[in-house]
């Protein structure tokens, strides 16, 4: 799969699916400096993903400042062939000066076996 350089910056498209719903999201930023994947609050509830009194509230920290953010499990998360079911995901308001619908992280980079290759701006899966 391709990246696309934004911002000097790597982004994707990925589809994020819960409860019978598929969104196809752009601009998702490739994110080897972030532990965790991250969808913006606005497409979470599109996909059905609300806020509820139970959910886990965590606090990103990042170059940016910090974040609250709450934890959702997602039905699944795929990007180029590289599907994960049942995966956690973080959600929060991401306004970061940029526009930024997504973050995949090092989490579902690594779980994923993504190679990331800046040299030849594209990812793909790692097979052995």
């Amino acid at each position: 799969m391709k990246l696309n350089m934004i911002y000097g910056l790597p982004f994707v498209d990925a589809v994020f699916s819960h409860r019978g719903k598929e969104i196809t999201v752009s601009n998702v930023l490739i994110d080897t400096g972030s532990a965790t994947t991250l969808l913006s609050a606005e497409i979470a509830l599109e996909l059905g993903l609300e806020p509820e009194l139970t959910d886990t509230i965590q606090t990103m920290r990042g170059v940016g400042g910090k974040e609250f953010v709450y934890e959702k499990n997602l039905d699944k998360l795929t990007l180029d062939s590289a599907s994960i079911l049942e995966y956690t995901i973080q959600i929060g308001d991401m306004d970061y000066g940029i526009h930024i619908n997504a973050i995949i992280g090092t989490d579902f980079l690594t779980n994923a076996k993504i190679v990331v290759d800046l040299s030849e701006l594209e990812i793909y899966v790692k097979v052995k």
